[in-house]
């Protein structure tokens, strides 16, 4: 077993996520606070000492170590033709949204999801369909709303569904079935199906998630993308694989992702996700275990301490926490509890959907800190019921 329980520090480091007081304890943007894989930060070493920074491409086996991990470990297969490179997933995304529909059409999503996918479509002019999922407040479970969905397919300015698999924040797993039933509805409505694959290898143990790729034919308008920086823990070396086997398409996502200049990386990005795919499988089992376990503990410590329903997921290092029986608004509790625990998580209101009660904890992290987290987190709840 790799070592999860004590952290690099990153405070006063630039970091993002830990851009915080020394007192508070950040669980939210989707990064994990573990040590790197070693091969990873051999590959990196080796290549810093090398030196001359200069312009960088992706190599052959940048591509190549990807689609023997793919093959693998998620039993699919792709080509290096079907594979483009860009600097990250939202940038890729927002460049396909760009190129592949016009202004003024609508794209959906189901929601609640990962709050960014509106951005790159606001952002370029586009308007956003909301197709919640179902809640199941008793089995506190989300499933997809088939008879809507298909309603907003229909609508004659709908040109592309941007998907979510697995699906952040509320971690499911989407079957093949329930795959090829999205995957119907927009081929008989001619949209373009984008899959955020970027969760898939962040399973809990024995589970599995299923490609796009599994169930669509090449000819389909579908595009997938996927990257080592969750995985692995590579956020801040941003790079993705979008992953289009229909040849027209792919030809227009890459004429869009070269005009919008985001398909070119730096010095550094191959050699770390070559050393993730090639060399770093046993630190990602090990780092799934670990967050398995994380989940578990705070399953069982909210359920004894607390009013809070948890949706129980099998994917992402993520949990998605309903506050509802606190009648609590996360847009005001969670800059509450910030200020008065230190507890920085995000609130739900921000992905959609009916998410008002909603926060989301991000649990890739030690063990001490999720003790920490869901301490100060009782203590926020108590605090607000008390004001």
């Amino acid at each position: 077993m790799h070592e999860f329980d004590v952290l690099p520090n990153r405070l006063g480091l630039n970091s993002e996520k830990w851009n915080v007081l020394e007192s508070e304890l950040p669980m939210w943007v989707a990064d994990m606070d573990f040590d790197n894989a070693p091969a990873i930060k051999k590959a990196l070493l080796d290549r810093v000492n090398l030196g001359a920074y200069g312009y960088s491409y992706p190599s052959d086996e940048y591509f190549n170590s990807f689609i023997r991990f793919y093959h693998d470990r998620h039993h699919v297969d792709y080509i290096k033709d079907d594979l483009i490179f860009a600097t990250g997933v939202v940038p890729a995304i927002s460049s396909i949204v760009r190129k592949l529909t016009t202004i003024g059409e609508k794209v959906i999503v189901m929601s609640p999801v990962y709050n960014v996918f509106y951005n790159s479509i606001v952002n370029n002019g586009r308007f956003i369909l909301e197709c919640p999922l179902k809640y199941d407040k008793i089995n506190n479970s989300y499933s997809i709303d088939f008879d809507n969905f298909e309603k907003l397919a229909s609508d004659n300015q709908a040109s592309m569904i941007i998907f979510c698999n697995p699906q952040n924040p509320t971690g499911n797993i989407w079957s093949k079935e329930e795959l090829k039933k999205v995957l119907d509805i927009a081929k008989k409505n001619n949209l373009i199906f984008i899959s955020d694959e970027v969760h898939c290898d962040l399973t809990s143990p024995n589970k599995e998630y299923n490609p796009i790729f599994s169930i669509c034919s090449p000819s389909d308008n579908v595009i997938a993308l996927s990257s080592a920086s969750k995985s692995f823990n590579l956020a801040g070396m941003p790079a993705c694989y979008v992953i289009v086997k229909n040849k027209n398409l792919h030809y227009k996502a890459w004429r869009g992702i070269n005009t919008d200049e985001v398909g070119e990386g730096n010095a550094f990005f191959d050699c770390a996700y070559v050393a993730a795919f090639n060399d770093s499988r046993d630190w990602l089992d090990d780092a799934r275990e670990y967050i398995y376990q994380n989940k578990l503990y705070v399953y069982d410590f909210l359920e004894k301490n607390s009013k809070a329903r948890v949706v129980r997921s099998d994917a992402t290092y993520l949990i998605w926490v309903d506050l509802a029986s606190y009648d609590i608004d996360s847009s005001i509790f969670c800059p509450f509890l910030r200020e008065k625990t230190g507890l920085f998580v995000n609130p739900g209101f921000v992905y959609g959907g009916n998410s008002k009660s909603f926060v989301r904890i991000n649990l890739a992290t030690s063990r001490s800190n999720v003790v920490d987290g869901m301490n100060r987190l009782i203590k926020g709840l108590k605090l607000w019921l008390d004001k």
